[in-house]
């Protein structure tokens, strides 16, 4: 790992546009569990997908049932070692922006520019409606919610009313795709850091790198689909390996 931590230290220090991908994996050491870990609680219960949400009165109970049992954990959670280090990075003008595929608002906390963060599956730091797309106060819906509304729905149309993030099944807003996109295609670095590369779009980002020959760096406990095309892949914990990396720039 020596090796490959200080090849992945000479590709930083060469770069001054870098993008960075992020997945659950950078917050699951925030305490934020994700899909597909052993006993996850999405493991138990299954997150709802939009269909269901949309035609089914149980789908959107148990919505709101899970999210209450993770509402806790989000409201403690705080940005790691390895969202700071982001952050760093960001204040050294090395870069670009940050695509993210959480909704956890931890990277703005850890200091990066909420404009220069994409949030590619929403943020759950607001609610909004299904049908009009208003967006309104998340806590606001949750006290509804937990004072005894099982079913919330918009005072302007009537839709049915979520946190503003996105489902299983929903499409990502074409806007923050392609940001997202734009972002791949000007970086000189890509870095991959907590996402297994397992779900589209956010999956192909990095490939839009490969298209014009740039170095690809992916950090994640698991393999992922990429690892034998990437300059440099260590599975390890972002928040131990990322910090390192940055503190050698």
């Amino acid at each position: 790992m020596e090796e490959q931590i200080q090849d992945a230290v000479e590709l930083l220090q060469e770069a001054h546009q870098i993008v960075a991908l992020t997945g659950a994996g950078i917050s699951t050491e925030s305490g934020i569990p994700d899909f597909r870990s052993p006993g996850s609680i999405w493991q138990q219960v299954p997150p709802v997908n939009y269909h269901d949400f949309i035609s089914k009165p149980e789908a959107r109970r148990q919505y709101w049932q899970t999210r209450r049992e993770l509402s806790g954990k989000m409201a403690a959670a705080r940005p790691n070692a390895a969202h700071r280090a982001l952050a760093t990075l960001e204040r050294e003008q090395r870069l670009l922006g940050v695509i993210t595929q959480n909704f956890d608002g931890l990277h703005q906390e850890a200091g990066n520019r909420p404009e220069q963060v994409i949030e590619l599956h929403g943020t759950s730091h607001q609610a909004a409606c299904t049908l009009c797309g208003r967006r309104s106060s998340i806590a606001a819906l949750q006290r509804r919610v937990d004072a005894g509304e099982p079913d919330p729905t918009c005072a302007h149309c009537g839709g049915y009313l979520k946190a503003a993030t996105i489902l299983f099944g929903q499409r990502v807003p074409d806007a923050e795709l392609q940001r997202a996109k734009a972002l791949a295609n000007s970086c000189d670095l890509f870095l991959v850091i907590g996402s297994s590369l397992k779900v589209v779009p956010a999956s192909m980002l990095p490939r839009l790198a490969l298209r014009r020959n740039i170095p690809i760096i992916i950090i994640n406990q698991t393999p992922t689909s990429l690892d034998t095309v990437a300059d440099v892949a260590i599975h390890a914990s972002a928040g131990r390996i990322l910090p390192t990396l940055i503190a050698q720039l």
